[in-house]
């Protein structure tokens, strides 16, 4: 594992001509969404683009260095500390979750790797959708009006988790995969009952201070995203009449370690291939990241995907109420695709709007990757 972390971008801002892939973007906000910015970094150097607008009612383009939220990618950084944390010897990745957490009465067959891999059968506290359609509603507020009238709520992770454990397991530990935010959630409870200092701390001297990512943010309770950023709307149905909601500022508590924190397409970038090329972990830990489940492709905070021409990419995804955010890297992290889509004042529901961004991901992936992924890796959501 390297000592020396930081990276530095020497290319230009903007990059080679790549005339198809503004096209694509020109197209992806054509089909519905309020604007794009999409970094990428690949045989031919850096380039950065953008379509659509900042904000709606005016003309200018979302900015390229701009901050987004990024959602469910916000895991992927989680799961990079604890393995930074198993690194440095504070605990094993099998060893039970209970035994660092034991204030919760966690099922003590629950492990720090089951955590991290989504096996835990532990009730999603975003609320769950089973494979007969069924859908359980979370602990927290879930969409339309409900989540508008709780914009600016806090929430307690301690409280978050105590309330999802209340809910009946999904299945035993170990014995399938199912996505689940609480998970997530413990795990930043096990960095800081470990530790002794706050998640945020911990970010900063194990990953964000070493790769230099002055862009990233842990947000905690605060509602605000740093300057420049574009506008996130979120579109819902409210007794009958549709509305549009601006929804740039709320507090991020509700999603927690889930999903809460902002960054930028650089900075994405700069983590993600310093990940995928062996400058965070150890070998042995990036493998154990980097192995994916039977059922999903999921390993250790990453999705796992081959593609149609039978390659490797992996990635996460995030999104929520008006944002939508995209981090793909190839194995030796020398190609990658980061960015953020900011959904506009289309009347489509959320489920509309998540098909149309797995096509957006289709599309940039596609373009960028050459054959695209061979399958969908599973849920973009926080």
């Amino acid at each position: 594992m390297n000592e020396s972390l930081h990276t530095t971008d020497d290319a230009a801002t903007v990059g080679p001509e790549r005339p198809e892939l503004q096209q694509a973007l020109q197209e992806i906000v054509d089909s519905g969404f309020a604007g794009l910015q999409v970094r990428v970094h690949d045989e031919r150097g850096q380039w950065t683009g953008s379509a659509g607008v900042r904000k709606l009612g005016e003309t200018a383009k979302p900015p390229t260095d701009g901050h987004f939220r990024i959602g469910s990618i916000t895991k992927t950084f989680t799961a990079a500390l604890v393995l930074r944390l198993v690194a440095e010897g504070k605990f094993g990745l099998d060893d039970a979750a209970a035994e660092h957490l034991p204030e919760y009465g966690l099922d003590p067959r629950i492990t720090v790797r089951m955590l991290l891999q989504h096996t835990s059968g532990l009730f999603n506290f975003t609320g769950e959708v089973y494979e007969d359609g069924t859908i359980v509603s979370g602990v927290v507020p879930g969409v339309g009006k409900e989540w508008m009238d709780n914009q600016f709520r806090t929430y307690r992770p301690e409280d978050l988790v105590r309330q999802a454990l209340a809910r009946p397991a999904r299945f035993e530990p170990g014995a399938d995969w199912s996505y689940s935010n609480t998970n997530y959630v413990l795990a930043r409870l096990l960095i800081e009952n470990v530790t002794g200092r706050s998640y945020d701390e911990e970010m900063r001297r194990l990953i964000l201070d070493p790769l230099g990512l002055t862009g990233t943010v842990t947000p905690g309770t605060s509602p605000e995203i740093p300057e420049p950023h574009a506008h996130g709307y979120y579109g819902y149905d409210d007794a009958g009449e549709w509305k549009v909601a601006d929804t740039t500022l709320f507090n991020p508590s509700w999603a927690s370690t889930g999903g809460d924190m902002i960054s930028t397409s650089k900075d994405l970038h700069t983590f993600f291939s310093a990940l995928m090329s062996g400058k965070l972990l150890p070998a042995p830990l990036l493998a154990e990241m980097r192995t994916p489940h039977p059922k999903v492709g999921y390993g250790l905070g990453v999705f796992v995907e081959k593609t149609a021409g039978g390659g490797t990419i992996y990635q996460h995804n995030g999104g929520f109420w008006g944002w939508a955010a995209l981090m793909y890297s190839t194995p030796d992290g020398s190609k990658t695709l980061t960015g953020s889509l900011t959904c506009g004042d289309a009347e489509l529901d959320w489920t509309a709007m998540g098909e149309a961004f797995e096509k957006v991901k289709q599309r940039l992936v596609t373009q960028v990757f050459g054959d695209g992924p061979d399958e969908q890796a599973g849920p973009p959501t926080a």
